[in-house]
């Protein structure tokens, strides 16, 4: 057998069920490696080793069990995972990557973390975010950044950076994200992993923070499209059947068959064009030469599409966006502890009025309604996932650090400036996000020009409502 962190998810799951491994086996040779890595990583935040050794052990009992009955196992039964440290797990404090909180032990488990403990996870720990999740950068003031393993000095992207960092260095088999504005797609396409954002209800949220838009929606990330399956199917039971699933199927199997030929509009077309211009770095256009040349060899018919987006957007979409972070109970007496980014955003939120919050969130719906049709007119929009290769740590702060990270004190103040960079670095993803649509990152293309060379740059595909499935279908029929 290959060693156990390079069986693909599906591979151990089998290893798991057959028996051929145990579940304290897999546990163990995940904890050492997250023992070993993680300090030059910085993707976890928090390591729960004793509980999850002790839900190994009582897994293998089940196991044991079951096996005596024939009682069927849970799906994802003993396989290792890890949640953002944005995801309440009973008694683990929930850090939302902020120095301004109390540490208080969760009272219980989120509804992702509950989605998944149900399907037999053992949960190894929290992950690393940026502050309440807000960026798409994982760096904090209370943990060591989140590393891009392919080039530590680079970041593994936010806000789902610590899950992405962990997948793609062989820390975990795959790992669920969520994702509100890219923060699923834009962690993998740094990062080289397949990320699927789902449409909107189809999933637990995974974050106890105020969404007054409905952006945020949980979503996997994995090394291959079959494993992203493999995760999404073991979040179904909390909600509606899938969609996109012909009954008594899944989208694991759905990774198994081809897709329809498909028309694919390709768009550079981006609604934050007007507020901050942007010209994409020509490894990103690569990215998308590569992502049309690979559909195109596989029968798709692809066309340019001109999209339209409305001016208004970069302003309507900020005020929904940090909405929540306005709410959020902290002490009058800690705000200092924020990050420059975070306290300016939580002022502003403070003083706008609520008929500007219902104004923004007006001309979002409507904006939902516009964009949607005119993604119409083909069956998936193509862009890149990102502007620019993976950033340098600490590029979007500006800050200066010798070490690992730096203190509070070393944080620049320029939160617009902050703000500015990131949406130059990831244009195309708050949108799907506004119009509640899936949206799936696949990592095409290595600067290097061969997979695990250089840095990963990746193509995002966006489809209707409903379309998980066909997403997933295209991802593993590119060979991801």
């Amino acid at each position: 057998m290959a060693e156990i962190h390079e069986l693909s998810a599906l591979q151990l799951r089998d290893a798991l069920r057959s028996g051929e491994l145990s579940a304290r086996q897999a546990t163990d040779h995940f904890l050492d490696r997250i023992e070993a890595q993680n300090p030059r990583l910085g993707a976890f935040i928090t390591v729960t080793a004793d509980q999850a050794r002790k839900d190994a052990a009582a897994a293998d009992h089940v196991h044991a069990l079951r096996t005596r009955t024939g009682e069927a196992l849970a799906p994802l039964h003993g396989m290792p995972v890890a949640f953002k440290d944005l995801t309440d797990v009973a008694g683990v404090v929930t850090t939302h990557g902020s120095a301004a909180l109390d540490r208080k032990p969760a009272l219980a488990d989120g509804a992702l973390a509950t989605a998944l403990k149900a399907a037999g996870v053992v949960s190894l720990g929290k992950t690393q975010v940026p502050e309440f999740g807000l960026t798409a950068y994982s760096e904090n003031r209370i943990a060591p950044p989140s590393r891009n393993p392919h080039a530590p000095s680079r970041s593994s992207g936010g806000s789902s950076g610590g899950s992405a960092a962990a997948v793609a260095a062989g820390l975990l088999p795959f790992a669920p994200g969520s994702d509100g504005g890219g923060s699923v797609r834009i962690p993998a396409a740094a990062c080289g992993l397949v990320g699927l954002k789902p449409g909107r209800g189809l999933v637990p949220a995974g974050e106890s923070s105020g969404d007054p838009a409905q952006l945020v929606v949980a979503g996997p990330l994995a090394r291959s499209a079959a494993d992203a399956a493999l995760l999404l199917d073991a979040l179904m039971p909390a909600v509606a059947p899938a969609p996109a699933a012909p009954p008594g199927s899944s989208y694991l199997d759905l990774t198994a068959r081809e897709p329809r030929r498909l028309r694919i509009g390709i768009s550079l077309d981006s609604p934050w064009q007007t507020a901050f211009p942007f010209t994409p770095d020509p490894e990103a256009l690569e990215a998308l030469s590569d992502g049309v040349a690979r559909l195109e060899a596989a029968g798709h018919a692809t066309s340019e599409a001109a999209i339209r987006y409305d001016n208004r957007y970069a302003a309507a979409f900020t005020t929904a966006w940090t909405a929540g972070i306005g709410s959020a109970r902290i002490p009058p007496q800690r705000e200092a502890l924020l990050t420059p980014l975070t306290r300016t955003f939580r002022r502003r939120a403070q003083q706008r009025s609520a008929a500007k919050l219902n104004e923004a969130l007006g001309f979002l719906r409507q904006f939902q309604h516009d964009t949607i049709a005119q993604y119409s007119q083909w069956d998936l929009i193509l862009t890149p996932a990102l502007a620019q290769t993976p950033r340098p740590v600490g590029w979007f702060t500006a800050a200066t650090h010798g070490g690992d990270y730096w203190p509070a004190a070393e944080w620049a103040g320029d939160a617009d400036g902050d703000y500015r960079k990131q949406c130059k670095y990831a244009p195309w993803s708050s949108m799907v996000n506004v119009c509640g649509l899936p949206a799936i990152s696949i990592p095409v293309h290595w600067t290097g020009g061969a997979p695990g060379s250089g840095l990963p740059m990746g193509i995002q595909l966006i489809g209707p409502m409903g379309s998980e499935g066909l997403l997933l279908q295209v991802a593993a029929q590119l060979g991801f």
